[in-house]
């Protein structure tokens, strides 16, 4: 039997030496610098323990109380401690050595058992042998033993070793970790430092300085409190106060950050794996005292993020609004098949009109803005205003790097394409509205039926694809049927009559036939007073809800909670989402009558044209929504590929192609799954970014910054001065005073109390059952013919869209006046 053995002995592996030592061995045969000492070896562990184990089982079992006397009433057997301390005195005359538990289920890649066994720093002389046995009892405390039951490590299995290291006394140390431990970024290491030894940091004592260092350059700094550090005392150690001096002083320069850094390269490289690394320096030399895998990084995350494509403008508003998750990969490929469908009018070939930045849907407004330049337009960009959403004062709109000429060629021949295409399909939009919703009950039947991965991939060529192409281009032609029609009636009327008379002439797109956005709100009603069933509800509105373009979530139709949870919220059907309508339907006769009066040989002309803009608004509402009908069917298609491949729920972390070849036994791409799962929480993580981002954008540095803004990221360090007032679009006018409730999520909406003030970051249809309750409604995101917008002024509801940071001023509970004529919001106190 070795009772010791020296610190980089070739024997001091995991069964010998504990977790620990081994990887202190491991180290110190590499020439890290690792403090000089050894290990002494857990066969003498079990020599000392062979005559009370069993009794240590049964208290571990019973009353782990009892454990520590039963170590103490034992001492060390006399050949093992006499070769103790002839190994200690082999270190130095009375050197201060820190002695360390090493357990031989510790510092595992699953499990890293850190911190449940002890550690004795600043020992010396007889009291090593104390030390040693301490750190033997350690491994049975009421902590040690509960981790090991929750991890299923066997209590007879286990044995202890302990390393024996000189004690550096250090003026500083810490953690370092060769990955970033928060967002599992390879590319990054993180520092934790604070002054004297590292157990106040490890202990969790301190708040230290964390420094991060990617790409060979110091890339985050930031000073920790630094309150109090541990050092030496008289037979052990103790914690002081840090004085005042240095809690201000950053404990590391950043080149002795990077050469920290370096050395944990070089660690990582030996394991091949992040690691986990507790570190000291003393008079500017580091040393290393401890590395570990790092437990639960999980697999390296993708990166999404085409911000890094170029210095673009991209905004979060419109669709944005309609796309409110982080997607997951098959809905993003879902997204990209429709916008290559619905929007190619706004395309510029060779460059992406949409992104995917962290997960989230973002459109590239630069290249909307360089086709206007090159086309002579700039005049006209307060359509996309109207669209997308007011841009900051002072905001300089990157353009794309093509010649004026060159942005001309490129799209003069495909707008010549989509003029023929959108005139032939305006003439079967009625046709498509009609038949849609037998087709994709027809189609979720299809696939239900399939009993093949190759079957369902030939009725995915054959059937679905079509109709979603057919359904997006729809979209389309619905949306361009009026031309300028719903951004220069609206303009027209207020310059004519004022805000208020215009926005309620405006109304009135529900009375010609149901505008859809308003479809569930109205159908609940219908369903509270018995008039449908739960069934018809769900086949007619089932489509329809906040998430309703990720396909990896339970559409409403599905989820009967859902249905009762909005019933609940419902109240009285004639006081709410009726009522509201008849009374706008008088102000919108009273608003005629004015303007009959002002302008008596107009009316009837204007009255065409209002028609018109109500017909343009319910066909293109109507066709949205049934574009959504033709996500339910893509969700019945993944989901059903799921169910037919064996992989489940791994199919939402593929795209459409991966998909396709899994269908036909091409099983290679669930591989990438369990990155792209972590790239997913991790960006589901982070809170919604902003509005407007201009340029390289980082999500979890963003999200990491205390001084991080919602409404615009500016990656040219321009910096649009950030506001104090809450403006907005006017979305629909009325003057109200009340208390703001600031909802995050749809799901949280029964918060909001009838009268009480809707504030938000954006609506979507998914919204819309809160309205009738909601006196008025304030949004970041929105224009005029956003979701918000619409709903609102057809309610009858004031409201503010597109402010860009009510969410940040506006504090939930105050008092608030929201003014829809002027938009504005104030607070009251």
């Amino acid at each position: 039997m070795k009772v010791v053995l020296p610190l980089d002995d070739i024997g001091a592996d995991l069964a010998t030496a504990g977790g620990k030592g081994a990887s202190l061995a491991r180290m110190a045969r590499a020439g890290l610098p690792v403090p000089g000492g050894f290990h002494v070896t857990t066969d003498a562990y079990r020599a000392f323990v062979a005559g009370f184990h069993d009794e240590i089982l049964r208290a571990a079992g019973a009353d782990p109380g009892r454990i520590p006397a039963l170590f103490a009433a034992h001492d060390l057997p006399d050949d093992s401690a006499a070769e103790i301390l002839r190994a200690y005195a082999a270190l130095g005359d009375g050197v201060p050595v820190a002695v360390r538990s090493s357990a031989t289920a510790e510092d595992l890649p699953e499990l890293s058992f850190a911190g449940q066994q002890d550690t004795f720093l600043n020992i010396g002389g007889d009291a090593l042998l104390d030390a040693v046995r301490r750190c033997w009892a350690s491994l049975w405390t009421p902590r040690a033993i509960a981790y090991r039951d929750r991890n299923g490590v066997p209590h007879g299995d286990v044995a202890l070793a302990v390393v024996v290291q000189e004690l550096v006394d250090a003026d500083a140390a810490g953690v370092m970790f060769t990955a970033d431990p928060l967002t599992g970024a390879r590319d990054a290491t993180v520092i934790n430092a604070s002054w004297g030894l590292g157990e106040a940091v490890v202990g969790g004592l301190v708040t230290p300085d964390t420094i991060t260092v990617s790409g060979g350059a110091v890339t985050d700094s930031r000073l920790g409190g630094k309150a109090v550090m541990t050092v030496r005392a008289d037979g052990g150690t103790e914690e002081r106060p840090v004085p005042a001096a240095l809690r201000g002083t950053p404990v590391l320069d950043d080149a002795q950050a990077l050469e920290l850094a370096a050395l944990g390269a070089r660690i990582q490289e030996l394991y091949g794996v992040p690691m986990d690394v507790e570190w000291t320096r003393r008079a500017g030399a580091f040393a290393v005292v401890q590395a570990r895998p790092i437990t639960g990084l999980g697999p390296r995350p993708e990166e999404w993020n085409d911000s890094l494509k170029g210095d673009y403008l991209w905004t979060a508003g419109n669709l944005g609004e309609a796309i409110p998750d982080v997607m997951t990969p098959i809905t993003w490929s879902y997204v990209r098949l429709f916008i290559e469908e619905a929007m190619s009018a706004s395309t510029l070939p060779g460059f992406d009109l949409v992104g995917n930045i962290g997960g989230r849907f973002y459109m590239n407004l630069s290249v909307v803005h360089s086709i206007a330049a090159a086309m002579g337009m700039r005049s006209r960009l307060s359509v996309v205003e109207q669209v997308f959403g007011r841009l900051p004062a002072g905001l300089q709109v990157p353009l794309m790097p093509l010649s004026r000429w060159e942005i001309i060629r490129r799209v003069l021949p495909m707008a010549v394409r989509l003029r023929r295409r959108v005139s032939r399909n305006v003439k079967g939009l009625p046709g498509f509205l009609a038949a849609s919703p037998r087709r994709c009950e027809e189609l979720r039947e299809r696939i239900a039926a399939t009993g093949s991965g190759p079957e369902l991939a030939g009725l995915w060529e054959r059937e679905i694809r079509p109709h979603v192409v057919t359904s997006s281009r729809m979209l389309e032609a619905a949306g361009r049927q009026g031309g300028a029609t719903l951004v220069y009636t609206r303009d027209r009327l207020r310059a004519m009559v004022g805000e208020v008379t215009a926005e309620a002439m405006l109304t009135g797109v529900n009375a010609g036939g149901e505008l859809a956005s308003l479809g569930p709100v109205l159908g609940l009603a219908r369903l509270a007073r018995g008039e449908i069933t739960r069934d018809e509800f769900a086949r007619a509105y089932g489509h329809r809800g906040p998430h309703e373009f990720e396909v990896s979530i339970a559409r409403p139709g599905e989820d009967p909670a859902w249905i009762d949870a909005q019933l609940a919220g419902l109240g009285d059907p004639r006081a709410g989402t009726e009522a509201l309508l008849e009374r706008q339907a008088t102000a919108r006769e009273e608003a005629w009558a004015r303007f009959a009066s002002r302008y008596p040989g107009k009316e009837a002309r204007m009255r065409a044209r209002v028609r018109r803009w109500n017909a343009v608004v319910r066909d293109r509402e109507s066709a949205r929504s049934e574009n959504m009908r033709a996500f339910w069917v893509l969700r019945a298609f993944t989901v059903r590929a799921g169910e037919l491949t064996g992989a489940g729920d791994d199919v939402f972390f593929l795209l459409l192609p991966e998909l396709l070849a899994l269908l036909r036994g091409d099983r290679a791409a669930l591989d990438r799954v369990p990155a792209r799962r972590a790239a997913h929480e991790r960006y589901a993580a982070l809170p919604p970014y902003p509005a407007l981002i201009v340029g390289r954008f980082d999500p979890v540095r963003w999200a990491a910054d205390p001084a991080r803004r919602a409404d615009v990221h500016d990656a040219r360090g321009a910096g649009t001065p950030v506001s104090d007032t809450v403006t907005g679009f006017p979305g629909a006018p009325g003057v109200v005073e009340g208390v703001a409730r600031v909802i995050a999520e749809p799901e949280d909406g029964d918060r909001l109390r009838p009268g009480e003030i809707l504030v938000t970051t954006l609506t979507n249809v998914g919204w819309t059952p809160m309205f009738p309750r909601a006196a008025a409604v304030v949004t970041d995101l929105g224009a005029p013919l956003s979701h918000a917008s619409i709903v609102a002024r057809e309610l009858g509801i004031p409201a503010v869209v597109g402010t860009g940071n009510a969410t940040m001023r506006v504090r939930d509970g105050e008092r608030i006046r929201v003014d829809g004529e002027r938009g504005t919001v104030e607070s009251l106190g």
